[in-house]
């Protein structure tokens, strides 16, 4: 529970610079330095160690590179919570898993109806299932503190699940073709790092080299190369007292770095959506519509009815101190796409390829946005429900 906490004001504040962040690239990709903007970030950057050569644009540096280190944090995040904390009960994790997978269930259905016929638009249907916790949390803490803490775990736990979904999502439909080589190299790796985990070793730099050698295999491989900071993070040892665990102090020690700088820069890199010029048509083509419907509708629909039949199976209940008003309002907060969907729409569809003047980022940016309003709205009619002042005021 303390874990959850410290991660909750961890990833506030970072979500609040992303906000920032992607509003500066909406700027940027509508000013006179738009095509700077788009040079700066397709700029060509290349490493080369004797036969190894790794040559990408800066934006895939990024969206390969520093968001391996994200889903290190991420995979880091989910086996210690898997192994003693909010993961570690069915008790505990039966209304976020539910609430989970309804609010991955129910927006893809929501794009697909929407896209059905259409092969090459269906390549984004898991756009619109994620859930940014960074943002989300960002959100919630403008509300102040009287937005009950179990809510927040709540939303920290079912995103925690989303991103379990996510990564299978990434892996099993997001695969390119496979080099059996350089999938035998991961595999290797893999037995090295065990190998490490088991023989009790317990500093970060072994685990790190070989997590080198494993990003680099998966990304030769056609497996995204974002995996490996996941399978790094599985074979990390969480033996140790507290703090001292290496799992728990590398944790620790990223959070800064990936909720201050990569997300942020994750987002100046991919939130440049040109809108100067568009009409009504690019946001009412099937595959930005669908996105937008199914973060805003599809989410919190899924999240309520998943919930409810949670509830109604009785292996569930209502956070404590919370309404009905205000989980309303965190539901439609899952809506907040952002991050991962971003990431997966960068999967799905490369920059321009559904045709001119149509970008399914306008979708994520109008979906999230619309989500983040309803939600504020709704809580603060359920804090005032309650009869609390809506913004900052008794601890919890």
């Amino acid at each position: 529970m303390n874990a959850l906490r410290k991660l909750i004001a961890s990833e506030s504040g970072g979500g609040i610079l992303m906000m920032l962040a992607g509003a500066l690239a909406l700027i940027l990709a509508n000013s006179p330095l738009q095509d700077a903007y788009g040079v700066f970030f397709g700029m060509e950057m290349q490493v080369r160690v004797h036969e190894l050569n790794v040559q990408k644009p800066l934006l895939l540096w990024i969206n390969d590179g520093l968001m391996a280190i994200f889903f290190f944090t991420v995979g880091l995040e989910l086996k210690r919570e898997v192994l003693g904390g909010e993961l570690s009960s069915p008790r505990k994790i039966a209304l976020p898993a539910f609430a989970a997978l309804g609010g991955m269930v129910v927006p893809a259905l929501v794009y697909s109806a929407l896209n059905q016929g259409d092969a090459f638009a269906m390549r984004g249907w898991a756009i619109p299932t994620a859930t940014d916790i960074a943002f989300a949390l960002g959100v919630i803490t403008l509300l102040g503190r009287n937005v009950p803490t179990t809510l927040k775990l709540f939303l920290v736990t079912l995103a925690i699940v989303d991103d379990i979904g996510a990564i299978i999502i990434i892996a099993m439909f997001y695969t390119a073709d496979i080099a059996p080589l350089s999938l035998a190299i991961a595999g290797a790796c893999c037995v090295v790092l065990l190998a490490l985990n088991r023989a009790g070793v317990r500093t970060a730099a072994p685990y790190l080299l070989v997590g080198l050698v494993m990003w680099l295999s998966v990304l030769k491989s056609g497996v995204h190369a974002t995996l490996a900071g996941v399978l790094l993070a599985m074979f990390i040892p969480h033996q140790g007292e507290g703090e001292h665990s290496l799992l728990r102090s590398m944790e620790h020690g990223l959070h800064g770095t990936v909720s201050y700088a990569i997300l942020p820069l994750f987002a100046l890199a991919n939130c440049g959506v040109g809108v100067l010029g568009m009409g009504s048509e690019a946001l009412l083509h099937p595959v930005p519509l669908g996105v937008a419907l199914g973060l805003l509708i599809g989410k919190p629909v899924g999240v309520l009815l998943f919930s409810g039949i949670a509830i109604a199976l009785g292996i569930a209940r209502l956070p404590e101190r919370s309404n009905t008003l205000m989980f309303v309002g965190v539901a439609c907060l899952t809506g907040i796409g952002f991050t991962m969907s971003l990431f997966i729409g960068s999967l799905a569809f490369d920059t321009g390829a559904l045709g001119s003047g149509v970008d399914e980022r306008l979708g994520i940016l109008l979906g999230s946005f619309a989500s983040a309003l309803l939600g504020v709205v709704l809580l603060r009619a359920g804090i005032r429900q309650q009869g609390l002042p809506a913004a900052a005021g008794s601890a919890d």
